[in-house]
């Protein structure tokens, strides 16, 4: 999942989780990361993370990717586009032998496949509690509102509904990648 470190911080538990999504490609294992837990995935698979262009802090479309468009649809279920949280202000260079599925306006690398596993950037993992909480440390990010960071009023507005439409899109994503687990 997410969290304020950087995949780049010298902590402990950075490289340990490294050689664990190492370990789990190896033995066949799917990995899913959002946010950092894709910049980890990026990191352990062969790419590197840095500063994106802007920081990403609010709801913002998502797109699949025309040169990925079949393989975006089979883990999105034929959606082409939705609206994803985002709070982040690092990304990810893709891996070698990865994909990239989706993208948006402001963070080129919103996900990538690379066989069963799945990487992303954006955060479809969200509950309104979630978003609640995250508001209240809004004013740490010390960036004003713009195309790419909206204030927490703007992220709470009709937060029931966006939920709504993006846990679609998040059961369809999960449950193709819960096809790569083996029983």
């Amino acid at each position: 999942m997410g969290g304020p470190m950087s995949v780049n911080d010298d902590l402990p538990w950075i490289p340990k989780t490294l050689e664990l999504i190492r370990q789990a490609d190896r033995k066949g294992i799917p990995v899913i990361g959002h946010c950092l837990g894709g910049q980890l995935m990026a990191r352990a698979f062969g790419g590197t993370v840095a500063r994106n262009p802007v920081k990403e802090i609010g709801w913002g479309q998502v797109e699949a990717t025309d040169e990925a468009a079949q393989l975006a649809s089979e883990w999105l279920g034929g959606t082409t586009h939705f609206a994803a949280f985002h709070w982040h202000g690092e990304t990810f260079t893709l891996p070698p032998g990865s994909t990239r599925i989706l993208q948006s306006a402001h963070c080129a690398n919103q996900a990538f496949v690379r066989g069963p596993h799945l990487g992303m950037q954006c955060h479809v993992e969200m509950t309104d509690s979630m978003i609640r909480t995250w508001c209240q440390q809004w004013t740490a990010e010390d960036v004003p509102s713009s195309a790419s960071v909206q204030t927490p009023d703007q992220m709470q507005a009709g937060i029931e509904a966006r939920i709504a439409a993006m846990r679609a899109v998040a059961d369809r994503i999960y449950g193709r990648w819960i096809k790569g687990l083996s029983l």
